[in-house]
């Protein structure tokens, strides 16, 4: 167990980041680290909005990248299976700790890889035994990134300004409930997420071979969730359906914990999706 007692902050002054993927999270996890007096080099395929262009499924652009003191890779897959998952999570994992075997890493998996459906408590000692390629693939770079002395978040799903698919399917007349609605919900504010991977990045001494899951602090169960969601918005409750056996996460049932992740000190702004909907809302 770690306890918070035991870390300080690392004056980040002269800190370099380097961040693969400068996407929804890269955007906020840059802003984060800037306003740490951190100096931030962004990485995307594209090279857009002054990245660097590379493609870190590629050993010969990852050697081309500049030395930096910490590594956050949260490139998305641009919604592709399982090629796109190898290249850009399993080789790029291996390319960047090859290239920089003494810069510590940080890469941003997921909590789908639980594939526990009974609704119980999952914390990182909890199996993780994902019932799809792409699963079995992001432990795969999990395994690379702690080998190689790294950290490993598994964020739950991403909401934030501009972003719910949830609230996006409730405004639209979307949203079905699945069944009795018993399933749990397992989300993170984007905000809460980047300044989960900033407090990681400069506690000292610093998380090594270590995986902690990023979520919020409150599972809800999908119709308490649109139960409250009815309430707020003063809106019809969605009507019940079947499971959506198609989601791309996977259907699970779980409530995922981040105690381990509260015990270093990080509290996030947002407990409760519920804390952030009327923020949200104004936003979509």
């Amino acid at each position: 167990m770690i306890h918070a007692g035991l870390f300080n902050q690392i004056p980040p002054t002269t800190m370099k980041l380097l961040l693969i993927g400068h996407g929804y999270l890269g955007q906020a996890i840059t802003r984060e680290f800037l306003s740490g007096g951190w100096e931030v080099a962004t990485v995307s395929r594209s090279g857009e909005d002054a990245a660097l262009a590379c493609d870190v499924g590629n050993a010969g652009d990852v050697a081309k990248l500049p030395q930096a003191d910490f590594m956050v890779h949260c490139a998305a897959s641009g919604r592709g299976g399982a090629e796109a998952y190898q290249q850009v999570y399993v080789d790029g994992c291996r390319n960047l700790t090859k290239n920089f075997p003494t810069t510590p890493l940080l890469f941003t998996s997921s909590s789908s890889v639980y594939a526990q459906t009974d609704g119980e408590i999952v914390t990182e000692e909890s199996p993780a035994i994902p019932d799809r390629d792409t699963g079995k693939l992001l432990l795969e770079a999990e395994q690379i990134v702690l080998a190689a002395g790294g950290i490993v978040t598994r964020l739950s799903g991403i909401y934030g300004p501009e972003r719910s698919v949830l609230l996006k399917k409730f405004f639209s007349g979307e949203a079905v409930i699945e069944e009795d609605g018993r399933r749990f919900l397992n989300q993170i504010h984007r905000d809460d997420a980047a300044r989960a991977i900033f407090h990681l990045a400069t506690l000292q001494p610093r998380p090594s071979r270590e995986i902690f899951n990023l979520t919020d602090s409150v599972s809800l169960t999908q119709r308490e969730c649109y139960q409250k969601l009815s309430e707020i918005f003063v809106r019809p409750l969605p009507p019940s359906g079947p499971r959506d056996l198609n989601r791309k996460r996977g259907w699970t049932h779980k409530q995922v914990s981040n105690e381990k992740l509260r015990a270093t000190g990080w509290q996030p702004r947002f407990p409760s999706f519920l804390d952030a909907v009327g923020e949200i809302a104004k936003t979509l």
